[in-house]
């Protein structure tokens, strides 16, 4: 949920940044179109009003426009966002291969542990590379740091993995992944 709404920010962001000033139906209907429902994007607007990323002038009740406040400052602040879940989820990641080499941890809990922290380094890694085609938030500084991190969290994801005692972790952490994958198009 917490990504539906990154996504959903990110993308009336991209919006305000193209067009500037902005009506807010036309806001809404072009963020409807790529991504989330009505409920979702005036929810994330009105976070965006109140956080003080984007501001809202109100002419009347039919007419109410949208700007960004400051466009440099809200991409860094998205991205310094995005900056400490990653750094979070590093850290997590250290603190469980202390405790897997203080005690035996079982099987299982190795298993669901790893394959939690590569969804959400999978989503982050997506959410990243979405905005790597927009040139605002690429040529913030905290891009490069961020996808640098990234690919701490991969590698230390591959030794976490390759360190296992037993020789078909690897195998179960990618059926396990491959079976996730399965289950949710198969839904649609």
């Amino acid at each position: 949920m917490v990504t539906d709404s990154n996504i959903i920010r990110t993308e009336i962001l991209r919006v305000l940044n193209e067009s500037g000033k902005i009506r807010g139906g036309e806001l809404t209907s072009r963020v409807i179109k790529k991504v989330g429902n009505e409920k979702m994007v005036h929810r994330e607007i009105s976070s965006l009003v109140e956080s003080g990323e984007v501001e809202k002038k109100m002419y009347s009740k039919s007419h109410i426009e949208y700007e960004l406040i400051n466009i440099s400052e809200s991409v860094n602040n998205q991205l310094k966002s995005i900056h400490k879940e990653i750094e979070m989820v590093f850290d997590e990641m250290n603190e469980f291969k202390e405790i897997m080499h203080q005690n035996k941890i079982e099987f299982q809990e190795r298993l669901r542990t790893t394959i939690h922290v590569i969804h959400i380094v999978q989503s982050t890694d997506a959410v990243m590379k979405l905005l790597s085609h927009y040139p605002t938030f690429k040529k913030d500084k905290m891009f490069s740091q961020i996808t640098r991190k990234i690919s701490d969290c991969w590698e230390n994801i591959m030794e976490s993995i390759a360190h296992q005692p037993e020789e078909e972790f690897l195998n179960e952490v990618i059926a396990n992944l491959r079976i996730s994958q399965i289950g949710t198009q198969s839904v649609n």
